[in-house]
């Protein structure tokens, strides 16, 4: 017999999917053959699998342990790179907000990679180890992504309820993303820009149209903030992301001739080699520096606060125009 009292980390979950992280090898035919057997249980009763669970809730498996042990065993192993985290930006109970740095991938592209993701696994398993608490069947993980060569904000859910609120809350663009970026040409008036984006899986680009489905919708509000010339005529820009899908901003700043500084996908190459060679830019310079969470955020201890991060020191040298070297 093995028994679970459930904590603020798995409650508002489904029964049957906290009995699918439990016995993570099991079919779910055997999962629901044992909750209809009586032979896992919530609160000493008989239960569908459908029912919501609550802080405190005990959920009983009446299971041999050589069956228990069997079709729960937890086949991976997470890396010891708590020493590779990040700068923390804040942190409770619920989540992790960290400044991802460019060259780091948000989540695993292959199975040999060490993403973001397992960085911060590492470091709640390992620097914190009480904050997914015992027991729990739900494994914390990161709720918005950013490109390899982006770096700022990503949120980490320790919680299933943070990762509840913080999966609708981007869904429904209920939290506001903003962006500082360095662009080629000048920029002196706000804008907004609309269109339908187009996704080639071949060469993983993207491109503005104005036709297509109605789910491709974008938005990207721009607001500049310094014009200067270095190399050539610059635009420090703050973006709010108003919908968020793959490559917006950079296709968005490329498709109106004003591609990010540094971005080899959509940019200017001529360009960016002559910032890599005198500043030693060698990703874009884009940063998500800022989230807004709404007043009414589920989360109290978020609710209505604004986190912010730092551009950095690439973004300092190219506007003050003091290039650092790099060999060719």
């Amino acid at each position: 017999m093995k028994e679970f009292v459930i904590n603020k980390n798995d409650e508002g979950q489904r029964l049957d999917r906290f009995v699918f992280r439990i016995l993570k090898n099991a079919p779910s035919s055997f999962a629901y053959k044992m909750l209809r057997k009586k032979n896992i249980v919530l609160n000493g009763s008989k239960a569908s699998g459908d029912e919501r669970l609550h802080e405190n809730d005990t959920v009983i498996f009446y299971l041999s342990d050589e069956t228990f042990d069997r079709f729960s065993k937890n086949d991976v192993s997470y890396p010891d790179t708590a020493y590779l985290m990040p700068p923390v930006i804040y942190e409770d109970d619920d989540i992790i907000i960290v400044h991802k740095p460019s060259g780091m991938l948000s989540q695993k592209s292959a199975a040999e990679d060490i993403s973001l993701n397992e960085i911060c696994l590492s470091y709640v398993k390992g620097a914190k180890p009480s904050a997914t608490g015992s027991g729990s069947s739900y494994t914390p993980g990161i709720c918005n992504r950013l490109d390899r060569n982006t770096a700022g904000l990503i949120t980490f859910a320790k919680t299933y309820r943070c990762a509840k609120h913080m999966a609708d809350a981007f869904r429904n663009h209920t939290i506001g993303k903003y962006y500082r970026c360095i662009t080629a040409g000048i920029i002196k008036d706000d804008l907004d820009l609309s269109g339908r984006l187009r996704k080639d899986p071949v060469t993983n680009t993207v491109m503005i149209t104005d036709t297509g489905p109605e789910e491709c919708n974008i938005k990207t509000k721009v607001h500049p903030l310094k014009n200067w010339k270095c190399i050539c005529d610059l635009s420090l820009l703050e973006i709010e992301l108003i919908t968020g899908k793959t490559h917006q901003i950079r296709a968005h700043l490329a498709h109106i001739k004003h591609p990010v500084i540094g971005d080899e996908k959509y940019g200017d190459h001529s360009i960016n080699r002559s910032f890599y060679k005198q500043f030693g830019i060698s990703c874009q310079m884009l940063v998500c520096t800022k989230m807004v969470f709404p007043d009414d955020f589920p989360l109290d201890t978020l609710a209505g606060m604004s986190i912010e991060t730092d551009t950095g020191d690439d973004f300092r040298r190219v506007m003050l125009c003091q290039p650092g070297t790099q060999e060719d």
